[in-house]
C-alpha cells in the first residue's frame, strides 16, 4: 500500500512532491502553528510593499516613475513619514487583534499536512477557485459595508481615510476589517478543501494583488493589462475616489453584473498629453 501510494504521488506530482517533502521535513510544528497565517500575512505584506516604497522614493527624481502614477489629481507619492505612520498603525492592529483572533480560528480549524503534494493541475484549479470564491465573498461584504451606515462607520471608514492609496494602505483598516478579510481568505481555502501548498500560493498571490490594487501606479507589467477580467490599481483607486463603485477586489464581473462598475483612471502621462492638446 505504501509503495503504491508513493508511486501515485510520483506519477501525479513529480516536481511538487519533492518540494512538499522538503517543506514537511522537520517543519510540521511551524507549519501547524496557529500564529503562522497572520504572521505570514503581515510579513508578506511588508515584503511585497518594499518595491513600491522604492518607487515612491524615486518618484521625486525620476520622470519615468512619475509617468506611471495614476492620474486624476493623485498628487505626489506619499512621504516616508506617511509610510512610517501607516506601518505603526498596521503593526498595532495585527499584534493586538488580528494575530490572537486568527490563531483561535486556526486552532478550531485543525489543519493537517497530507503526505502527497497536489498535481500542478490541482494546484492551479484550487488557487483559481479560491480567488473566485474570495472575490465573491469580498464583493458581498464590501458592498454591505458601504450600504449599511453603521458598518461603514465602525468597520470600513478608517480604510477610506486614504483618498489616494499607496501600497501599505492595503492593510491600513480597522481591526475588525482586517480580521474579517483574513477570515474570508482562510475560509475560502478551508471550504474548498485546498491542499496546503495551494493555500500558501493563494495567500501569497492574494497579498500581492491587494498591494498592487492600492499601490497608486498603473504599471506596464501589471496583471490587469494581461487579463482584461481584472481591474487592477486604476479600478480600485476609482473606488477610493467615488466610493460607490468597484466593490470587487480583483475581478470586474460582479460590478458589471450589478451595475457598480466604473472605469479606472488612465496613466498620468496620458492625462498630461490630453491637457497639452
Amino acid at each position: 500500500m505504501n509503495e503504491s501510494t508513493a508511486e501515485l504521488g510520483d506519477a501525479h506530482a513529480p516536481v511538487l512532491q519533492g518540494l512538499w517533502e522538503i517543506v514537511r521535513e522537520g517543519q510540521q510544528q511551524i507549519l501547524l502553528s496557529p500564529h503562522l497565517a497572520a504572521s505570514c500575512a503581515f510579513l508578506t505584506h511588508l515584503a511585497l510593499c518594499a518595491p513600491f516604497l522604492v518607487l515612491d522614493s524615486l518618484g521625486s527624481v525620476c520622470q519615468r516613475v512619475r509617468s506611471w502614477r495614476i492620474a486624476a489629481g493623485s498628487g505626489p507619492p506619499p512621504s516616508l513619514w506617511r509610510w512610517f505612520e501607516c506601518f505603526c498603525r498596521v503593526l498595532f492592529k495585527y499584534t493586538t487583534a488580528v494575530l490572537p483572533a486568527a490563531a483561535l480560528f486556526q486552532l478550531l480549524r485543525s489543519p493537517n499536512l497530507p503526505e502527497l503534494a497536489p498535481s500542478c493541475w490541482q494546484l492551479f484549479v484550487e488557487v483559481v477557485a479560491c480567488f473566485l470564491l474570495f472575490d465573491t465573498l469580498f464583493f458581498i461584504w464590501h458592498y454591505y459595508m458601504h450600504r449599511v451606515p453603521w458598518l461603514y462607520r465602525t468597520v470600513h471608514q478608517m480604510h477610506h481615510q486614504h483618498h489616494v492609496p499607496f501600497a501599505l494602505v492595503a492593510q491600513d483598516a480597522s481591526s475588525a476589517e482586517l480580521l474579517s478579510l483574513l477570515l474570508l481568505a482562510l475560509s475560502s481555502a478551508w471550504v474548498l478543501g485546498c491542499h496546503p501548498l495551494s493555500e500558501v500560493l493563494f495567500h501569497f498571490l492574494n497579498s500581492w494583488l491587494a498591494v498592487e490594487d492600492h499601490c497608486g501606479y498603473n504599471l506596464p507589467w501589471a496583471l490587469h493589462r494581461i487579463l482584461p477580467c481584472m481591474g487592477g490599481a486604476p479600478f480600485h483607486q476609482a473606488h477610493h475616489k467615488k466610493q460607490n463603485t468597484n466593490f470587487a477586489p480583483y475581478f470586474t464581473h460582479w460590478d458589471h453584473l450589478f451595475g457598480t462598475y466604473s472605469v479606472g483612471f488612465p496613466f498620468r502621462m496620458r492625462h498630461h498629453r490630453a491637457v497639452k492638446k
